[in-house]
């Protein structure tokens, strides 16, 4: 494999320089910032459009199918707990079957539907919910910081924003991770990630079990 490039990069969360070399596997290489800790992929290795939507494509996301119900409970059960009786929802990267929403419009839950590749409904990016949610979603962004700013807009005042990803715990387990075997896992998150990125937006984040992460936005405007 080629050496890692000496031009500096910025990170695709935080936008600052540089990120130093974290990993290198046969296929790709992996940088972290030291800033906000986000582990990403240089963009010479991410795939084209046309093989990313066929890799979605293989993925079996069925909304009936028991199993991916109780796997997406682990945010609808936390996140629904904290959400006003019918509130309103945005299922952003919903995929070709959309379980999440439709296990939370069961609960009562108005829910608005966007995927870039299955469900590419821009003006639906225009309007403000309650809450958001994003499941195995933001380990597939290749500008996350821009995605998940133009997600926070789009949250009411004291909304939620709901994800769902695996978060990088240390650089030993790092190299041993299944996760990084997807080719269009491109960026990965820890604990810390979160953290910094809350701290900026002056939002709360609560994490449940190992991959769900619940982002509190401030209900009212704080003082800076």
């Amino acid at each position: 494999m080629e050496p890692i490039h000496s031009q500096p990069q910025a990170c695709v969360l935080c936008g600052m320089a540089p990120c130093i070399p974290f990993h290198q596997d046969t296929r790709r290489h992996y940088l972290r910032c030291p800033h906000c800790q986000l582990v990403q992929v240089p963009a010479r290795y991410h795939l084209s459009p046309e093989h990313e939507q066929a890799e979605y494509a293989l993925h079996n996301n069925d909304p009936v199918d028991r199993g991916y119900r109780r796997f997406l409970s682990r945010l609808s059960v936390p996140l629904s707990e904290r959400l006003s009786p019918g509130a309103e929802g945005l299922d952003f990267g919903c995929g070709p079957g959309p379980a999440l929403a439709m296990m939370l419009e069961e609960q009562g839950f108005s829910m608005t539907l966007y995927d870039l590749y299955f469900a590419d409904h821009p003006e639906h990016l225009c309007r403000q919910y309650d809450f958001i949610t994003a499941t195995e979603v933001v380990e597939h962004l290749s500008q996350p910081g821009q995605t998940l700013q133009a997600l926070w807009s789009c949250l009411r005042p004291g909304g939620w924003l709901g994800l769902m990803t695996k978060m990088v715990t240390s650089e030993e387990a790092f190299a041993r991770w299944h996760y990084i075997r997807d080719p269009t896992h491109i960026a990965f998150f820890s604990r810390e990630t979160f953290i910094f990125w809350c701290r900026q937006q002056r939002a709360t984040v609560e994490f449940v079990g190992s991959d769900v992460i619940l982002l509190h936005k401030p209900s009212t405007t704080v003082s800076q």
